[in-house]
């Protein structure tokens, strides 16, 4: 197996971030669930579900999972990511591994990193390394 990157920008297609507990010193908890759409030109979709956690300066972590659906190199199946990930106030940051995979994307190995400033909304870069068999 031959390792391939593929580096491509996701739509947003929603974005619903609600907080579940704020501390005194304004800290936050947050939830995230990220619709995205039309990556490796409009043949992957792709849900991103996160916790998050807030400095009061508006700086973060998060951990979360990305669930992939659809066409890569010519086979149609899903794969799902773990990731975790950083917001320094101006670029957030997220690595992340696949941890399954299915239909005939059954068997796929990778780690993707995306890198992204507000002037990239509404889109999600990614850059994906992987294996497939």
């Amino acid at each position: 197996m031959a390792k391939k990157t593929l580096t491509t920008k996701f739509e947003i297609k929603s974005w619903d971030e609600q907080p579940y507990r704020e501390l005194p010193d304004g800290r936050k908890f947050k939830r995230a669930e990220v619709v995205l759409t039309g990556g490796a030109d409009g043949e992957l979709d792709a849900t991103w579900e996160s916790v998050l956690f807030y400095e009061a300066d508006g700086t973060g972590s998060y951990v979360g999972l990305l669930h992939v659906t659809g066409t890569l190199d010519g086979r149609e199946g899903e794969f799902v990511m773990e990731g975790t990930g950083t917001y320094d106030g101006t670029e957030a940051r997220i690595k992340s591994k696949i941890i399954s995979s299915a239909g005939g994307l059954a068997g796929i190995t990778g780690t993707s990193q995306h890198v992204s400033t507000h002037a990239d909304y509404p889109h999600w870069p990614m850059k994906l390394t992987y294996e497939l068999e």
